[in-house]
């Protein structure tokens, strides 16, 4: 079946290079050059996949991309922006983008790193029964975890995370208190075919940090410098590991 993919582009430029490149490779593209127009388009239809920049008229980038998740959209998004935008790479990725793309950037590059968040998702969704899938819940002292439900309580606060942050907090939590390397985290979260940087690790880990800073003394992630990250739990007395 033809993937469809939503271009979120004001540049027209480039939204036709995308275009008829993202056309040759097979895949069916729909173009929207304003901002509240690509979140009503995105909101409204299906697509496997959206390329988004970030600097559109009526509406940036990242409050589409912010709108789409917190209602519950989880499309697939590669960012589109500047050279050396840093902060905004960074902006994007808490904000819930799975891989982003510098500006200029050639067409082998961006093919490819289409291909790769394409072939993450779809094998998401048709990933076998895993051995923990069967979970109902992960409780580690004051900490909740609901793998079905992409849910997460600390004590008697709701802790709401974007999906990739959720998935970081995941894997630490199976095994906690055991030092998980960047590339552990990256190729579990994010695959192994996946072209990022570590850096998109790290600012996962910084953002949990801070949504779990409600209750520190009960869970924290420790950094090992030069290696990676661990869980750092303090369990409640009688309280069971998993359920």
């Amino acid at each position: 079946m033809t993937k469809r993919l939503l271009v979120i582009e004001d540049e027209s430029t480039l939204s036709r290079l995308l275009s008829y490149n993202l056309t040759q490779e097979g895949y069916e593209v729909t173009v929207e050059d304003h901002g509240s127009a690509g979140l009503e388009r995105a909101q409204n239809e299906s697509f496997e996949l959206i390329l988004l920049d970030l600097m559109l008229p009526g509406m940036s980038g990242l409050d589409i991309l912010r709108k789409l998740r917190s209602s519950g959209i989880r499309t697939p998004v590669v960012i589109l922006t500047a050279k050396n935008a840093e902060e905004e790479v960074v902006e994007g990725l808490k904000a819930g983008a799975d891989d982003y793309i510098t500006k200029p950037f050639g067409v082998s590059e961006l093919l490819a790193r289409v291909a790769a968040v394409l072939r993450r998702a779809t094998g998401r969704e048709d990933q076998p029964v895993e051995e923990n899938s069967h979970e109902s819940r992960i409780e580690l002292g004051d900490l909740m975890i609901y793998p079905d439900k992409y849910e997460v309580a600390l004590g008697t606060q709701q802790i709401t995370l974007r999906p990739k942050e959720f998935e970081v907090l995941l894997y630490l939590a199976r095994k906690p208190g055991v030092v998980m390397t960047r590339d552990d985290l990256m190729n579990a979260v994010w695959g192994f075919d996946y072209i990022g940087g570590q850096r998109t690790v790290d600012v996962h880990v910084s953002s949990l940090r801070k949504k779990l800073e409600l209750d520190p003394e009960s869970v924290h992630i420790d950094s090992i410098r030069g290696v990676g990250y661990k869980l750092v739990v303090r369990k409640k007395a009688g309280a069971p590991h998993s359920g």
